[in-house]
């Protein structure tokens, strides 16, 4: 406690414009609207902020833990005790580098990348636009859907780590695979990418978000707190159809089920905790091995 106490009063002194937030239910910061308290939340509004939450964290020897649109993120109950560091709407901005690279900060929106592209006549994140999560956790994740990862147009990531030292990695370094990347392997923060695009009319761009919006209204329940495709593509078939055919569409533990809608989406019911959507995942695996021999993997992040 003294030492978050200190840490709280450091910055207050000497980066008065930074924000903290504490006591802050991470159940409004996560789109499952699911997680108790964080004892501290820091928004960093550019990367030099960032550089010092993290010099000044490591120095004290605190650990943080890093959010960005919380769209794939199962946070505790008991929540957290210590630094989250929020990076939504705080590392924000996009500029055009080149007549087909963009470059675009770590806490802006999927969407608005895709808009911002779209509206300089660049294609290639059009699958990206109906992600609902930042910039800096879909590279994190090689995020994807509709045939589209991150990978296929991501050429750089600018990257700090937990001493505040930051360089910018290759997209080989980036070591992009299914849902994954590098990035998760070492304690490293995304803070920037650069996207390699394809010149096409704007008009067409923006045809084809719409297109794939519209597939995605019909199929998915947009309209209830999720976390987006609650498991990893399994090597052979689909995770949504596995766990349809073994009867588990509208399976329900506490206030969390399998989406009637899509059932490769688990999503809260109302007043759903984390500890049910744990539950409901390891029994959709466990019935899902049972009947088919594959066994599905959680693509949610559980704190």
């Amino acid at each position: 406690m003294l030492k978050m106490t200190d840490f709280i009063a450091y910055f207050r002194e000497n980066l008065p414009y930074l924000e903290l937030r504490q006591e802050q239910p991470l159940s409004k910061y996560t789109s499952f609207r699911i997680g108790g308290n964080a004892e501290v939340i820091a928004c960093p509004k550019n990367e030099e902020e960032l550089r010092q939450l993290l010099v000044v964290s490591n120095r004290m020897g605190i650990e943080p833990v890093v959010l960005g649109a919380g769209t794939n993120v199962l946070a505790p109950d008991e929540g957290i005790r210590g630094l989250v560091i929020c990076l939504k709407d705080c590392l924000n901005g996009m500029e055009q580098i080149s007549p087909t690279k963009i470059r675009v900060m770590a806490g802006v929106t999927m969407a608005r990348a895709a808009v911002y592209a779209a509206n300089l006549g660049l294609s290639g994140l059009e699958f990206a636009h109906g992600i609902p999560g930042s910039i800096g956790g879909g590279v994190y994740m090689n995020a994807g859907a509709y045939g589209g990862e991150i990978k296929d147009v991501c050429t750089r990531v600018l990257i700090l780590d937990r001493q505040g030292n930051s360089r910018w990695l290759s997209r080989e370094e980036a070591g992009f695979s299914y849902r994954h990347s590098a990035m998760e392997d070492h304690p490293w923060i995304v803070a920037a990418a650069e996207f390699e695009l394809e010149p096409k009319p704007a008009e067409e761009i923006k045809d084809k978000i719409q297109e794939l919006m519209s597939k995605r209204r019909a199929s998915q329940p947009l309209d209830m707190p999720s976390a987006g495709s609650a498991f990893k593509r399994p090597q052979t078939g689909y995770a949504a159809a596995l766990i349809d055919g073994a009867g588990l569409r509208g399976f329900q533990v506490g206030g969390a089920a399998v989406s009637q809608k899509h059932t490769g989406f688990v999503v809260n019911m109302g007043g759903a905790t984390a500890a049910d959507v744990q539950n409901l995942l390891r029994e959709v695996s466990d019935r899902v091995f049972a009947s088919t021999g594959i066994r599905l993997e959680p693509e949610v992040r559980i704190w």
